[in-house]
C-alpha cells in the first residue's frame, strides 16, 4: 500500500520533484492514509539527470533533489513512511517516449541497485521500455538477483505490462507484476484492466501478487461510484493499493474512500487469495467471492450496466457450505442481518455493493 506520482502529476521539467514527495507524505499522514496502512511513497520516472557521472552512477537532478534521494528517504522515514524509486529494464526510461530519455538499469543492474539501497530506498518499481528485445526473464532476474546482493529489503515491482506471461515466472523474482498495459481514468479502461488482471488469479500468494496498475481513485474521471467500485476490486481481488491521486487537495469523499478501513482489511487479509468472478447472474451484473482467513467471504455485487439492478448471491456460489450467513456492509459500516442462503441487494449503475458474508456457526 502506498502512492505513486505518475497517474495525477506525470513527468514534466519539474516533475516529480523532493518538495511533491514531502508534500505528499505529509498529506498521507494527516489524512489518515499512512494510519490505515498506505506505507510506500513512490517516486515515478523522470527524477535522474540525462546521464551518468564519470563512475556510471545514477544522479538524481539537483533542481528537483537538492536534497537527494537520500535525503527525501530520510524524511519519509521519519515519518515512519518508506521511499520507493523506479528504474527501467532497458538502455533508457520509458520518459524518452515523451522527449525526456533518462538511464536505464540494462546492464547496470549491480551498481544501480547498490546505489539505490546506499540512498534508503525500500521500493523499486522496474519499467520495461527500450529492452532491446532481450528476454524478460534474463532482465528481471538480474535486478531480484542484485537488490539481493544489497542486503537491503527492497520490494520488487515488476512492471512489463503482462506481455511475457509474467503470472507464470515473476512469483519466483518479484513481489508484484503487473499483468496489464497501463490504466487510465475512466471506468471502460478500469473493467478492462480488472478483466485482464482477474484471468490470473492462480498465481497470487503471499508476498507475490498480480498488479492491476496504481489506482485511479481521486483523480476526476469518474463518478463516486465509480471510484468505489474500482476500489472494492482492488480489494477483492488482492492487488496492491497504491493510490494516484493528488492526496493534498484530495476530497473528503476520495479520503473516505482510501482510509475505508473495512475494504482495505478485505485487500490486505493474510490468507492472501486473490477473490474471483463466481457467478454473471444477468449481462453486466456480476457476483465475486474472496475467501478469507477466518472462513468468512468478501462478496461484490458489481454492476457494469447503465441502469439500477438487483443483484443476488447465493451463498453456495461464493464458497460457503452453511445454509444461514450474517452480511455485513463494508461501505455502509452496518450489519444487514442474517439470511437463509442467498442475499440480494440493489447496486446503481456502474456501482459497487461489498459485504463480508459470514458463515453460521
Amino acid at each position: 500500500m502506498g502512492w505513486n506520482n505518475w497517474n495525477h502529476f506525470g513527468c514534466d521539467a519539474k516533475t516529480p520533484s523532493e518538495a511533491l514527495v514531502k508534500r505528499e507524505a505529509d498529506a498521507m499522514v494527516a489524512s489518515g492514509m499512512a494510519a490505515a496502512g498506505y506505507q510506500f511513497v513512490n517516486i515515478d520516472d523522470c527524477w535522474a539527470l540525462p546521464s551518468r557521472d564519470r563512475a556510471g552512477n545514477l544522479v538524481p537532478d539537483p533542481a528537483k533533489f537538492p536534497d537527494g534521494i537520500s535525503g527525501t528517504a530520510a524524511y519519509l522515514q521519519a515519518k515512519g513512511l518508506k521511499l520507493g524509486i523506479y528504474l527501467d529494464a532497458g538502455t533508457q526510461t520509458c520518459a524518452a517516449a515523451i522527449g525526456s530519455g533518462f538511464p536505464g538499469s540494462l546492464g547496470h543492474e549491480r551498481q544501480d541497485a547498490k546505489t539505490i539501497a546506499g540512498w534508503g530506498v525500500d521500493y523499486l518499481k522496474y519499467d520495461n521500455c527500450y529492452n532491446g528485445g532481450v528476454d524478460a526473464t534474463h532482465r528481471y532476474v538480474a535486478m531480484r538477483d542484485a537488490l539481493a546482493a544489497t542486503g537491503r529489503p527492497i520490494v520488487f515491482s515488476i512492471s512489463e505490462w503482462g506481455q511475457n506471461q509474467p503470472w507464470a515466472w515473476a512469483p519466483r523474482v518479484a513481489n508484484l507484476w503487473r499483468t496489464t498495459g497501463d490504466i487510465a481514468d475512466d471506468w471502460a479502461t478500469v473493467l478492462s484492466v480488472m478483466d485482464a488482471n482477474a484471468a490470473h488469479a492462480g498465481a497470487v500468494a503471499p508476498g507475490a501478487w498480480n498488479d492491476p496498475d496504481v489506482l485511479e481513485v481521486g483523480n476526476g474521471g469518474m463518478t463516486p461510484a465509480e471510484d468505489r467500485a474500482h476500489f472494492s476490486m482492488w480489494a477483492v481481488m488482492a492487488a496492491p493499493l497504491i493510490a494516484g491521486n493528488d492526496v493534498a487537495t484530495m476530497s473528503a469523499a476520495t479520503r473516505a474512500i482510501l482510509t475505508n478501513r473495512e475494504v482495505v482489511a478485505v485487500d490486505q487479509d493474510p490468507a492472501g487469495i486473490q477473490g474471483t468472478k463466481v457467478a454473471e447472474p444477468a449481462p453486466g451484473l456480476q457476483v465475486w467471492s474472496k475467501p478469507l482467513y477466518d472462513g468468512s467471504r468478501a462478496v461484490a455485487l458489481l454492476n457494469r450496466t447503465a441502469r439500477t439492478a438487483p443483484i443476488s448471491a447465493r451463498w453456495a456460489t461464493v464458497g460457503l457450505t452453511t445454509s444461514d450467513a450474517a452480511v455485513r456492509d463494508l461501505w455502509g459500516h452496518a450489519n444487514r442481518g442474517t439470511f437463509a442462503g442467498s442475499f440480494t441487494a440493489t447496486v446503481p449503475s456502474h456501482g459497487v455493493v461489498l459485504v463480508r458474508v459470514i458463515p453460521a456457526a
